[in-house]
């Protein structure tokens, strides 16, 4: 794979950009990554695997030089950190970010970065619940979806860029509006969250159960709710505070569909359920076919599988 950028600085350094770190290092994307992060324990996990080729200690200067910045901190640290790095970012090069929202973003980051500093949010449609340097492997951007959110006037030559950076890595990419990413990603992937906190935290609520029960006795999708709920907690925060009312108006739709459920099974309405499952049943294959997952049992996990 050719060369992309001279050299890439990556701010924040957990699950993606540790994932970025491993991609683009085995694709020869970047000739020199650059990492830093808020806390020094971090960064001496960061030099102790030797994620990145130079760990720094302040973002102004990992960012000195870069042709490339990506902001791989919570939403609600975007605003701190552009105008940390706003000073020492060279001309011409291009700042993306990876959060899971884009106008409170683009809201954020755009008013502080200089004029002669392109701009393309961006989001990479694939996580584990894991967090930290160590939790990144190359292989987890392989055949997910990034998606590329240009901002208004973005020069058409650093949109490339990205997109081929991210190609290079093993995704594969979108264009999309802002306010239509947001929407999009309350629906497959924000409301599931909050929905599977309050599910663990009903389990962890309810007297009747014990808590040895419900670790024993957990089925799969009990487990997998865990699973979800087991995400760093910092950045949902963040995602659900800076994505209201998308998120809100799926809840909205989610309540109203739960309630429907709620009448079936109170009026012993057989047909209906089975009806609304076999409908829903049908998404799953639409996944698995799209190759968003595997059809093996468990989702082809196994109870040791650390992923």
């Amino acid at each position: 794979m050719t060369q992309i950028y001279d050299r890439v600085a990556l701010i924040g350094l957990g699950l993606i950009a540790s994932s970025m770190a491993h991609g683009m290092r085995r694709a020869g994307l970047a000739g020199e990554i650059v990492g830093t992060a808020r806390s020094a324990e971090t960064r001496d996990t960061a030099r102790e695997i030797g994620l990145c080729d130079r760990i720094c200690d302040t973002v102004a200067e990992a960012v000195k030089d870069a042709d490339l910045v990506v902001l791989c901190v919570p939403v609600g640290a975007m605003d701190v950190v552009a105008r940390e790095i706003a000073p020492a970012l060279k001309a011409g090069a291009t700042v993306t970010d990876v959060g899971s929202v884009k106008r409170a973003v683009i809201e954020a980051v755009q008013p502080h970065l200089p004029d002669n500093v392109h701009f393309v949010p961006s989001h990479p449609v694939a996580g584990t619940e894991h967090s930290g340097p160590r939790s990144g492997f190359a292989e987890l951007f392989e055949e997910r979806w990034f998606l590329i959110v240009p901002v208004e006037g973005a020069e058409p030559e650093a949109v490339d860029r990205i997109e081929a950076l991210w190609k290079g890595i093993g995704a594969k990419t979108a264009r999309m509006d802002a306010d239509h990413h947001d929407l999009v990603l309350a629906v497959t992937s924000h409301a599931p969250h909050l929905i599977a906190y309050t599910m663990v935290g009903v389990a962890d609520d309810l007297s009747r159960v014990t808590d040895s029960e419900v670790i024993n006795y957990s089925a799969a999708g009990f487990r997998d709710f865990t699973r979800i709920a087991a995400s760093d907690p910092t950045m949902w925060r963040d995602v659900f505070l800076n994505n209201k009312e998308a998120t809100l108006e799926i809840l909205g739709r989610f309540t109203e569909e739960l309630f429907v459920l709620q009448r079936a099974i109170r009026e012993g309405n057989g047909e209906q359920l089975h009806d609304y499952f076999t409908r829903t049943r049908s998404i799953r294959r639409s996944i698995i076919e799209a190759g968003q997952d595997t059809a093996a049992a468990n989702f082809g996990r196994t109870p040791t599988d650390p992923k």
